[in-house]
């Protein structure tokens, strides 16, 4: 481990806040900042903020950026540079893509946004952008397996991922401004210029029955307009997952929408709006050709994807799921050791789980006592709500309102428990018996060992004969008395076990 791994892994460790860094991204649409809280293993957005400046607006007609945009893209960098460095950003990323790349002053215009704004900006080529897409999905699914396709207003990337690398990649001219712009706004003729660009490049037919990654503004857009024709009960687009067919059969209903219609939507912007129909038939021209198993939404793209091209290879290994519990965790004052060891102690409950619910089991001991600042009425469902609607946790729909739920559990019920339906519907029944399980073993750990680390240590569980055991040290006063008989008999009831306290 280098000397840099090395301090950024300490400074972790301790828990210590790392200074944020800021991604500008300069794109052929809108020009947005990111501003991140450090260089952790989840990136989270300290700021979020876009600037539609349209700079590859004409551009298939003038080669020339739009003269417009150019005058608003200088004011809007300056003052995104300006953000980035009050809120201490001890780095700043500008990356340019595809309008810049392309236009014949395209370089003469990244100069001088250089010189006003005492930037260095990177012009990304097609294969550099192409990869930051995929490293951005990456970042949140390492082990993500399919094709990552990244829509913007200058380009299209369409990259093959799979076991955390890249193979295959291509970079079309299809982005929503030079597409409109080549059609005349017609659908049919749009999509003659996807399938001609398309059909160029067969190892996108050849990567099928896998995962479709849809990235960037505009089929985030779209996937808001799904969950509102599905009347979904969780609207979050993180990992939001439509099958092939499911989702072809929704777009087909979105474009006979009426412009009205779609305003009443919230959260899509008008200029959203208008490239809607045009970013729908993008998407369902791929889906044809690639056949996904599935299409998923990512909130991670390029600008993620240059965060985690900037972590120490120590950090990127990480799971971003187990460490952004233990960050939250740290943030919380509560010890990430007795995390660990309350998973430890919980597992002769789980004999037969898989690495992905032991994962998540993890996960849920982490977050276990995170939320104790809040009133004890309401510990449950601010819990549940909090990680349910965490925009950047990472996970798909089922997983995130399994974690949700144990973390309601743990905390026993609230004042709201008409909100856990909206879980509920997600989850199989044996599921949703298993999330109780480990939010009741959450609960009788704490009523053991009050959340400190090394007291569980000195108990553990077993199940034998139809019966669980705690078993406690006979001398310690620790366990001579307490909450947590009756919690051990409450799991005992719930696994249909007889409930024993054995003190030796």
């Amino acid at each position: 481990m280098g000397q840099k791994d090395s301090v950024a892994s300490s400074a972790l460790e301790a828990g210590n806040r790392l200074k944020p860094v800021a991604v500008i991204d300069v794109g052929s649409n809108s020009v947005r900042l990111v501003v991140y809280s450090g260089l952790t293993r989840t990136p989270i957005p300290l700021h979020n903020e876009k600037v539609i400046c349209a700079l590859g607006k004409g551009l298939e007609k003038t080669g020339q950026l739009n003269s417009e945009g150019v005058g608003m893209a200088f004011d809007t960098v300056a003052r995104f540079v300006k953000i980035a460095r009050s809120l201490g950003a001890e780095r700043i990323d500008t990356l340019a893509t595809a309008a810049v790349r392309d236009a014949e002053d395209g370089a003469a215009f990244a100069k001088a946004l250089e010189k006003r704004c005492d930037i260095k900006v990177q012009i990304l080529t097609g294969k550099q952008e192409a990869r930051r897409s995929a490293l951005g999905v990456l970042c949140g699914i390492p082990d993500a397996d399919g094709v990552v396709a990244d829509l913007g207003g200058g380009s299209l990337e369409l990259v093959q991922i799979g076991a955390g690398e890249m193979s295959e990649h291509t970079t079309l001219p299809l982005g929503l401004l030079r597409l409109s712009e080549a059609s005349d706004g017609d659908r049919g003729r749009a999509l003659s210029i996807i399938n001609k660009a398309l059909d160029k490049h067969k190892w996108v037919s050849k990567a099928r029955d896998k995962t479709l990654f849809a990235v960037g503004g505009a089929w985030r857009s779209l996937a808001r307009v799904c969950i509102a024709q599905m009347d979904y009960p969780l609207h979050v687009l993180d990992n939001f997952t439509l099958d092939r067919a499911q989702a072809i059969s929704l777009f087909d209903v979105i474009s006979r929408l009426s412009p009205r219609s779609l305003e009443q939507i919230k959260g899509i912007s008008s200029s959203r709006l208008a490239t809607l129909p045009m970013a729908a038939a993008v998407l369902e021209r791929l889906l044809e050709i690639n056949k996904p198993r599935v299409l998923v939404f990512s909130i991670y793209g390029m600008r993620e994807g240059q965060f985690f091209k900037a972590l120490p290879d120590n950090l990127r290994k990480q799971d971003p799921l187990v460490s952004l519990a233990e960050e939250i965790a740290r943030g919380a004052g509560r010890p990430t050791a007795a995390g660990h060891e309350t998973h430890e102690w919980m597992s002769p409950l789980f004999k037969d789980e898989s690495p992905r619910q032991k994962k998540l089991r993890l996960a849920a001991c982490l977050l276990r006592d995170v939320w104790w600042t809040e009133h004890p009425d309401y510990r449950a469902e601010q819990a549940f709500l909090r990680v349910l609607r965490l925009p950047f946790l990472g996970l798909g729909h089922e997983d995130r309102a399994g974690l949700a739920l144990a973390l309601y559990y743990r905390y026993g019920s609230g004042p709201s428990e008409p909100i856990i339906k909206q879980a509920h519907v997600l989850l199989p029944e044996s599921r949703i018996h298993r999330v109780q399980t480990i939010g009741l073993g959450l609960r009788l750990a704490y009523a053991l060992s009050a959340g400190a680390p090394g007291v569980l240590k000195k108990t553990s569980l077993k199940i034998a004969n139809g019966t669980l055991v705690l078993t406690v040290p006979a001398t310690d006063p620790l366990f001579k008395s307490g909450p947590f008989i009756r919690r051990l008999k409450r799991l005992a009831d719930h696994l249909g076990l007889d409930g024993r306290v054995e003190r030796v």
